[in-house]
């Protein structure tokens, strides 16, 4: 049986906004990949002004945009784009913010406690968050769907934050996406295995 938390089901999205904080989280790992200036000529291709703060609350249009700059600039599919952006993102939330990722030592565990633990909390700091929905179907320790459930339909960026999950928790997971919005179906289904510590496996991916 799939799991949903049942007060997030049916939630309005219109209006839908991104917090600030993921822009300037895309800004670090722009600039990490480019150099200082690469952000402000990413803003300049998206024809975006910037200016993001932490706590506001901006247009999925930019982010659309931006991925799309990024796309065009590095020469990458939009979801290679997000898929790292994922990754480099859940790294970055790890960094600011260790009380989210203190209480979980295994990657399976943050994730099967996104929405009953670690939305509540992005909520208790950012309360105009609209975090993505994820559902889960456990068949044993080593294996998880994950179902991802946004209208924004992100799917790469959700397949790169259990990348980068992985990461931070020094696991190996391998990551094959059985179901996607982009081709037909109502949810992105990530099917799951967890493979143990790295070092004792394939990385992550």
């Amino acid at each position: 049986m799939t799991k949903f938390r049942s007060s997030l089901d049916g939630r309005d999205e219109s209006g839908r906004a991104v917090k600030g904080i993921i822009f300037n989280l895309l800004e670090d790992m722009a600039e990490s990949a480019g150099g200082p200036e690469a952000w402000d000529e990413l803003l300049d291709v998206a024809g975006v002004d910037g200016g993001y703060s932490a706590l506001g609350d901006y247009p999925d249009a930019d982010l659309v945009a931006l991925v799309a700059a990024c796309s065009r600039a590095w020469g990458r599919t939009e979801f290679d784009v997000t898929k790292s952006f994922g990754e480099f993102a859940l790294l970055g939330l790890a960094r600011r913010y260790p009380a989210f990722f203190a209480p979980h030592s295994r990657t399976r565990d943050l994730l099967v406690s996104l929405n009953d633990v670690i939305h509540p909390e992005v909520r208790k700091l950012h309360p105009t968050a609209r975090p993505p929905l994820f559902g889960y179907r456990s068949s044993g320790d080593d294996q998880l769907t994950l179902v991802y459930r946004s209208e924004r339909q992100l799917c790469g960026f959700a397949e790169g934050m259990v990348v980068g999950a992985s990461v931070h928790f020094g696991e190996s997971v391998t990551i094959n996406q059985s179901m996607c919005v982009h081709t037909g179906a109502d949810d992105c289904h990530l099917d799951i295995t967890f493979l143990g510590a790295r070092d004792e496996h394939v990385p992550a991916g």
